[in-house]
């Protein structure tokens, strides 16, 4: 598709799914972009021209494929046109886009606020690594509180991240209100929307300089590859490329790429079933005698529905639950379970449940001090694209052989 960005942005979002990226290749006049499996390419040859192929502004300058290669280019031009920004890099992993993105942006004595709620391998990056290792003064807050992201603003202040909604709580955090933070600071503002699913939280237009993905989730779908992407601002994506894309090399492969325009291209209508499913069944679990709590922001009782209503065209897939019983309780339940499969990761189109415990050698523990209520532990659930109706008698049977204290058997 050949169009202005101006243009795009009045397309649709299936349409631009379908279509941004996409093109006839002119050797074989195929309608789907080949895959580009070449680690080099030839150089204009005249000391008039040879600079054109190290253009950072042309898209389609290639020359080694660690700054830049045509399937990621493709990839780009699609996930850009889909979220609305100027500009994208696609990476090897989500937390690859995140780090290379905070790498670029922020120096020894800049000061970074993050959501004290975010992605394990982030809080780990952000702590470990950035704080400790490289003199990055870090603040971790609870941004579904915007007075609290003023308030631990400096005259140092460099980036502003939110992960919204949260994972693995689901917490949402108002985009548009710490923008205005943002802004006000001079501070570049970053949200991290892979829970999102991208179709359904435009975080851009709520005043966003970047967006980050992890292409792994939803925008993959299917289980089967690995990526990440920062989008938004082409002066910031310019930055990241030379810094994170040549310097720090988290490339993406040719075949991954093509394998996640092929998966973006139906992205809309899998968003859209995710999110039908996963409300019936935050509805059947928040029904059920035998659940504690339960997180989905669809909910009306999710603390921030009112927000996530506002700045979201829907909820995603993502649900939280805790059982009314102990710690051990939940492992009945994890092992009756025939439809759903207990796993990590999340947006595929099978359904997958993760056990956080609150106690023990669990890596995603302690650190991040989940909220109080969640007690002995919870579950992370992603909702897949099952038919609602297995997906409930699964629950339900696998439910009926937990008792409080964590014996099994019917109660």
């Amino acid at each position: 598709m050949n169009l202005p960005f101006e243009e795009i942005l009045k397309l649709g979002p299936a349409t631009r799914a379908i279509h941004c990226g996409e093109g006839v290749d002119a050797e074989t006049k195929a309608i789907r972009r080949p895959i580009v499996l070449s680690n080099s390419f030839e150089l204009n040859d005249s000391s008039e021209t040879l600079p054109e192929s190290f253009d950072w502004d042309d898209p389609h300058a290639f020359n080694y494929p660690r700054s830049r290669h045509p399937n990621a280019t493709y990839l780009e031009e699609r996930l850009a046109g889909m979220e609305g920004g100027e500009d994208c890099i696609v990476s090897a992993s989500g937390v690859a886009a995140i780090s290379g993105a905070f790498f670029t942006l922020l120096s020894a004595g800049d000061h970074l606020i993050s959501s004290r709620i975010c992605y394990i391998g982030i809080h780990g990056f952000l702590v470990e690594h950035l704080s400790k290792r490289f003199g990055v003064e870090l603040t971790l807050v609870d941004t579904t509180d915007p007075a609290a992201v003023r308030a631990a603003v400096r005259p140092n202040t460099k980036v502003i991240h939110v992960e919204t909604p949260s994972n693995p709580t689901t917490l949402v955090s108002d985009i548009a209100a710490i923008a205005a933070i943002a802004r006000e600071a001079g501070a570049v503002f970053t949200v991290d929307s892979t829970f999102s699913g991208l179709v359904q939280q435009k975080p851009l237009s709520l005043g966003a300089d970047l967006v980050m993905h992890s292409l792994t989730k939803y925008i993959n779908g299917h289980g089967d590859s690995l990526g990440g992407a920062v989008i938004g601002r082409k002066d910031l994506i310019t930055q990241i490329r030379l810094a994170a894309g040549m310097h720090l090399g988290a490339t993406i492969s040719p075949f991954t790429a093509w394998l996640l325009m092929r998966s973006a291209a139906t992205l809309p209508l899998r968003m859209k079933q995710h999110g039908e499913n996963a409300l019936v069944l935050a509805r059947f679990l928040e029904a059920h005698p035998k659940v504690k709590f339960v997180r989905y922001p669809g909910l009306e009782s999710h603390p921030q529905h009112a927000i996530a209503k506002k700045q979201m065209t829907g909820y995603g897939g993502m649900i939280n639950f805790g059982l009314k019983a102990g710690r051990e309780g939940y492992f009945p339940f994890l092992g009756a379970l025939r439809v759903i499969t207990h796993a990590v990761c999340l947006g595929h189109a099978e359904s997958l449940v993760q056990f956080y415990p609150q106690e023990g050698d669990h890596p995603e523990l302690g650190v991040l001090n989940y909220p109080e209520d969640i007690g002995e532990g919870f579950v992370r659930f992603s909702v897949g694209l099952e038919d609602a109706a297995d997906l409930i008698a699964d629950l339900d049977q696998a439910l009926a052989q937990v008792r409080p204290g964590g014996s099994v058997g019917e109660c």
